[in-house]
């Protein structure tokens, strides 16, 4: 079967949230039959792989209602109407961490769950760390314990699952790629 594109015949919005939004969408299959497809709609993400001057990843603890435990990741948050993800991965830097960087290089993107959803992480590396004296504070609602952590005690840590989301996973195995 050569052409694999599924055509939408309808969308019904199920439900529209400050982060997402669920639609049901009929759609017209290849083979010609109809099915329906629950998707979740996501504004997009960046994630940023910090690693300091001795060598250490920077990363947050924090509380994730959906899993009822704190996990330790990378710094992240949710990009914007029409944000450039390289200025929304500095500021998600400096809110989360209190720190700047000189350089910030895109690595990759990649959709987090392709099955249900359109969410896409923009992952950059930032280069050239300093701490800001007039770092941007967290959001309100937010609550982190910033670490700094060896390659040794991030792959420690993905052991005991405390370290268990995929952009924090590849942020490590691509510090791995690295040379460290």
């Amino acid at each position: 079967m050569e052409n694999l594109e599924e055509k939408t015949i309808s969308t019904k919005e199920i439900f529209k949230g400050r982060i997402i939004s669920l639609q049901v969408d009929e759609v017209l299959l290849p083979n010609g039959n109809t099915s329906t497809r629950e998707i979740i709609k996501h504004p997009g993400a960046v994630a940023v792989i910090a690693i300091t001057e001795d060598d250490k990843l920077v990363v947050v603890e924090q509380y994730r209602k959906a899993f009822e435990k704190a996990i330790i990741e990378i710094p992240a948050g949710k990009l914007e109407k029409d944000e450039d993800p390289a200025v929304c991965a500095s500021r998600e830097l400096e809110e989360e961490t209190g720190y700047g960087c000189k350089d910030l290089e895109h690595i990759t993107s990649f959709y987090t769950s392709p099955g249900f959803a359109d969410e896409l992480v923009h992952i950059y590396l930032a280069k050239g760390l300093y701490k800001k004296e007039d770092a941007a504070g967290l959001d309100e609602d937010e609550f982190v314990n910033l670490m700094e952590i060896s390659l040794e005690e991030a792959l420690h840590l993905m052991k005991e699952q405390k370290i268990l989301d995929a952009k924090t996973m590849y942020a490590v195995q691509y510090w791995q790629l690295l040379g460290k």
